[in-house]
């Protein structure tokens, strides 16, 4: 026989096991309103025992909020998002919120509807700062408080979490002129403004030495991209001596096709990506790279936001949050100069 589905605790047996009316319970469990330690007690313990959550579309009446946030990502494909989702879920579960992800797929053309549908579900979001300028636009005429992940806000007026880039280049281009390096090439992705600084930072660390730069653009941050110009970057008539890549995709593309060119790294030429995503360790040779911090990104950017939908102010000079980058070094930058 069928057991007999148990019926869920309504806020009226709450209120019943605490000795209080509805609406002190609603406006509770909504933080509306304080009451005595003891009528807390009460209704906090009433709450537990009987495993009562209040129905998200009876919050939403009540409150106007859903307890939902969304988070929209570039590419679900790429570890460095889902690293962010992971950060921002557990950032929501301590919240108290669902999270909603949304892929727009590194394409700008359903960004702005994805954002759309997106903004009438959530009570905030988490997007990424190179969004184009008319997504930008219509994210600002809703009205939904937004934190933005990967560079500077857009705008002073907003929110943001990410390393800084500059600095990240900076580390990696360090690195590499220790180890003797002098030509380097860059593998960019110009559709990201942090790109440029990375690419910047690198060079910066150049300062006085004698080095040669070049640098390529890539079409989308993906490994078959980094494949596609490693015969252009690798076998050029000045093959440079390391290949700093716009991301660990790019960087994991051009190593692979490295191997089937008979470029041997990092005996001929150095590569190095930033994100540190785990695949890259598991790569022959294991790939040097940045660490962009990106579940504490995710975590962080939550934080923010929860705040935000919360109505906690912030001063201006405290909306963009800068985490710490780090480096990884692994075989791929091992030599200490080129053979």
């Amino acid at each position: 026989m069928p057991v007999e589905r148990k019926r869920s605790a309504t806020i009226r047996d709450v209120a019943k096991a605490a000795a209080v009316s509805t609406a002190t319970v609603s406006k509770f469990v909504n933080g509306s309103q304080r009451f005595s330690a003891d009528v807390e007690a009460r209704v906090t313990r009433a709450v537990q025992e009987l495993g009562w959550s209040l129905n998200p579309m009876a919050r939403s009446i009540t409150t106007g909020q859903t307890g939902n946030i969304g988070i929209v990502i570039l590419d679900i494909r790429n570890p460095h998002f889902t690293s962010m989702v992971k950060g921002a879920a557990r950032g929501a579960a301590a919240a108290g919120l669902n999270l909603i992800v949304a892929d727009a797929a590194e394409s700008k053309a359903p960004e702005l509807a994805v954002l759309r549908a997106l903004a009438r579900r959530v009570d905030g979001l988490i997007v990424s700062a190179r969004l184009p300028e008319p997504v930008l636009q219509a994210l600002y005429d809703s009205g939904t408080p937004v934190v933005f992940y990967g560079g500077p806000p857009p705008h002073p007026a907003y929110h943001s979490v990410c390393c800084d880039n500059r600095l990240a280049g900076r580390m990696l281009g360090r690195h590499l002129r220790d180890r003797g390096h002098r030509r380097i090439g860059y593998l960019g992705f110009p559709t990201a403004p942090w790109s440029a600084e990375r690419w910047q930072g690198v060079q910066d660390a150049f300062a006085g030495e004698d080095a040669h730069f070049i640098a390529h653009e890539a079409t989308a941050p993906v490994a078959a991209e980094g494949e596609r110009l490693a015969s252009l970057v690798l076998l050029s008539g000045e093959r440079p001596d390391a290949v700093v890549a716009f991301n660990d995709l790019l960087a994991l593309g051009l190593l692979a096709e490295a191997r089937a060119l008979g470029v041997r790294v990092p005996e001929q030429v150095a590569v190095a990506g930033f994100d540190n995503i785990d695949y890259g360790r598991l790569g022959s040779p294991a790939l040097t790279s940045v660490d962009m911090a990106s579940e504490a990104v995710g975590e962080t950017a939550m934080q923010r936001l929860a705040e935000l939908v919360q109505g906690a102010p912030r001063p201006p000079d405290q909306h963009a949050h800068v985490l710490t980058c780090r480096l990884v070094v692994r075989e791929s930058t091992a030599r200490s100069s080129p053979g």
